[in-house]
């Protein structure tokens, strides 16, 4: 793919299934994510996108009697390994949720969580790495004086860019987004998708969506799945223009899924 000319690998799916008990859902799934750039995958409901988001930072691990079978490596090192510990591969790879889920807190105590939990004390580094962040999500101005106010009274886009904050603020090197705007307004929308193109400059983004034309406006590329298997993969412009396969073709054009 022309789009990965001179990038590094930041993390690869080799040969991946899954299992939910004797359920499979995913099938040899291969697919290589590149630093700085936004991956979109997408796919009619129950494809497996989701659950291919999940294994690359191990939140499938709590789902009872599921299991994997394959590789997810991040920077060539697998992140199943047994000596690889959980919690700090999911402060590498961060993950924001379809539904704003902000805690019940303050605005500035939910963006400075994360940094507590990883023993950041000193009142001055919490002050300024909230300001930072709440900027870095495009929500500073807008919040910036109503810090200990309660994050449960801003709006649904504003949650939801405060929960972009909080995968943010213990700076991650991957950040997997699960239609991280299916529930806002077509503003709140175009907030999430401006603040999407400002952070593949330091973060490597993956993005399930539902939504064909989000995927075309802020990916760099596509990965279409299909009943649990990887149909397609490819820069975007050339899988909405000219995918190779009429399955892809059919499923963009909306002739079914």
């Amino acid at each position: 793919m022309d789009a990965d000319k001179g990038r590094a690998k930041k993390m690869v799916v080799k040969n991946l299934s899954f299992f939910y008990g004797g359920s499979k859902a995913l099938t040899d799934v291969s697919l290589d994510f590149y630093a700085n750039q936004v991956t979109a995958l997408i796919g009619p409901s129950g494809c497996g996108k989701s659950t291919l988001l999940r294994c690359l930072n191990r939140m499938n691990d709590l789902i009872p009697y599921s299991r994997s079978e394959g590789q997810v490596l991040l920077d060539g090192e697998s992140i199943y390994d047994p000596k690889v510990d959980v919690v700090s591969l999911r402060r590498r790879v961060g993950m924001v949720f379809q539904k704003p889920n902000p805690f019940p807190k303050t605005i500035f105590e939910n963006v400075a969580y994360g940094l507590r939990v990883n023993g950041v004390k000193d009142r001055s580094t919490i002050e300024q790495k909230v300001e930072d962040t709440l900027k870095n999500a495009a929500l500073w101005e807008e919040v910036k004086e109503r810090l200990y106010d309660s994050a449960l009274g801003l709006s649904g886009g504003q949650q939801q860019r405060l929960c972009i904050a909080r995968a943010l603020a213990v700076e991650p090197e991957v950040v997997l987004m699960d239609e991280p705007a299916s529930a806002l307004d077509p503003i709140a929308t175009q907030k999430i998708e401006e603040l999407i193109h400002h952070l593949k400059k330091c973060y490597t983004i993956i993005i399930v969506t539902h939504n064909m034309q989000q995927a075309a406006r802020v990916s760099d590329v596509t990965a279409f799945f299909y009943l649990g298997k990887l149909i397609e993969a490819g820069v975007t412009d050339t899988i909405f223009t000219r995918p190779k396969l009429k399955q892809t073709e059919e499923y963009i054009t909306g002739r079914f899924g």
